[in-house]
């Protein structure tokens, strides 16, 4: 194996499980360390009292790697901060976050409740900013004392936040901002060597077995080389992107780039909007596919 990684040093998000797993599983074998964090809860984010992320350490070191274990609840601020910093104290630095923590409280809107909205949220979009905030001020300043990292973020948004996802509102909202969070971290925080992703992954998981059908899908670790090379030292000339994958295809979705447009020329009268809108829809792209439909 190439050492694509060596000697970067890396978080993995909610990584005892799944695609996380993979991935930390994946940047150990081209030579990174990892701090491998698990809160170990269940897909509904109950505690079960298991230690996942103390296996995918066992499994790293096993096959030669360098790991550690990380059980914090990385949607607590704090706790984030301590994380990044375990990886600064453990092995000198950090270059690499990949953010995938998650959990899913599927329902329909009018079902949802306001603690389910709030956990869901939670979990995934706070976990993201909560991390990247943290790692993000970590290279502002080592960039400031001259020694600035080939830092790396791939963030995991999801095909239910880019094109929407019945009776996942809460799941699409959530993935939805992860993306948008993506586009403004890597124009913020280009000036100090990091570059930001988004991958839309596309696997057999605990968390797509109980909403879809998952004969045809592919599995966890097919997602994962793509990562390892996004967090490469080779990829600095790429960022700001969201990349969906599924099995052996991969597509860099455009996100909501500018469609048709009409210009009344004065201020719109609102019995002159719906013709216009009508006329444009008619010019614009249907979608290709909304899941869960």
């Amino acid at each position: 194996m190439t050492g694509l990684l060596d000697g970067r040093i890396a978080i993995v998000t909610g990584a005892g499980r799944g695609i996380g797993r993979a991935h930390a599983l994946e940047l150990a074998r081209h030579g990174a360390k990892v701090v491998v964090n698990d809160f170990g809860v269940s897909l509904a984010g109950e505690g079960t009292g298991e230690s996942p992320a103390e296996q995918v350490v066992a499994e790293i070191v096993s096959a030669g790697g360098e790991a550690v274990a990380n059980a914090a609840d990385v949607a607590d601020f704090e706790a984030a901060a301590a994380m990044v910093q375990q990886a600064i104290d453990t092995y000198g630095g950090l270059d690499i976050v990949v953010n995938n923590a998650g959990f899913v409280r599927d329902r329909m809107l009018v079902n949802t409740s306001e603690e389910e909205w709030d956990a869901v949220i939670r979990v995934h979009l706070k976990s993201h900013f909560a991390t990247l905030r943290h790692a993000g001020a970590y290279w502002r300043a080592e960039s400031k004392q001259g020694r600035q990292r080939a830092a790396r973020v791939i963030n995991t948004s999801s095909g239910a936040g880019l094109q929407g996802s019945i009776g996942q509102g809460t799941y699409s909202t959530a993935k939805a901002g992860i993306a948008g969070l993506t586009l403004v971290a890597a124009a913020e925080m280009a000036r100090y060597g990091v570059t930001v992703n988004a991958i839309a992954p596309v696997a057999k998981t605990r968390m797509t077995e109980g909403a879809f059908d998952t004969s045809a899908m592919a599995l966890p670790e097919d997602n994962s080389p793509i990562v390892a090379w996004l967090a490469s030292a080779d990829a600095g000339d790429v960022t700001g992107r969201v990349i969906e994958i599924d099995g052996t295809v991969v597509t860099l979705e455009n996100g909501w780039a500018h469609g048709p447009s009409a210009d009344a020329g004065a201020r719109w009268e609102a019995t002159d909007v719906g013709p216009a809108l009508r006329k444009l829809l008619g010019e614009a792209p249907v979608p290709e596919k909304v899941y869960g439909t």
